[in-house]
């Protein structure tokens, strides 16, 4: 969890903040998603190389959440209030797609990071030269997130049952999400 931070520092961009706003919410509900359905798949026989596969890619989003703990700090961003919700849903929605089998949880995650990848292409079309850093560090993950996205694919995910619906239904809760915690 990211220290309370100050106040905003002055000059701050509001569409800076809610960027790395946003983004932090989302590895941390990322991380959640993961850590649910490590806690399903852990205990069932024949899953362990989903969990190895599973557990890597946890590891590469605590990195991005531990890289956007770290802008919240610097610059003094108000981290979403709605992490206590993203708490909860990430966890349950992990731990809910393990549930229905392996394949479904890929096919979370393969429409968790496609609605990621989105969301980060367009951050950064619209970050300029002011903000190189932030700029390449976006890219990065957005590299990892299409990574995880391929796993998932090659792991199954599109012969999870409903894939369609599945797929639809959380892409369209994560882009809620994504607008919700500019916002809030």
């Amino acid at each position: 969890m990211p220290r309370k931070p100050k106040p905003s520092a002055p000059g701050a961009s509001p569409s800076i903040e809610a960027m790395i706003r946003v983004d932090h919410a989302g590895e941390y509900g990322a991380v959640r998603i993961y850590e649910g359905q490590l806690a399903v798949l852990k205990r069932r026989e024949g899953s362990s190389a989903s969990v190895e596969t599973i557990a890597h890619m946890a590891e590469q989003e605590q990195r991005h959440l531990d890289a956007f703990d770290k802008l919240i700090n610097e610059r003094r961003v108000r981290p979403t209030a709605l992490e206590p919700v993203w708490r909860v849903a990430g966890f349950v929605l992990g731990a809910a797609s393990a549930a229905l089998g392996e394949k479904a949880a890929f096919a979370c995650t393969a429409a968790v990071e496609e609605a990621i990848d989105e969301h980060y292409a367009a951050q950064i079309a619209s970050l300029d030269d002011r903000e190189a850093a932030l700029k390449e560090q976006i890219k990065d993950f957005r590299a990892d997130e299409a990574a995880h996205r391929n796993t998932a694919i090659t792991h199954g995910a599109e012969q999870a049952p409903g894939y369609k619906l599945l797929s639809q239904t959380i892409k369209a809760g994560c882009r809620l999400a994504i607008k919700l915690s500019e916002r809030i």
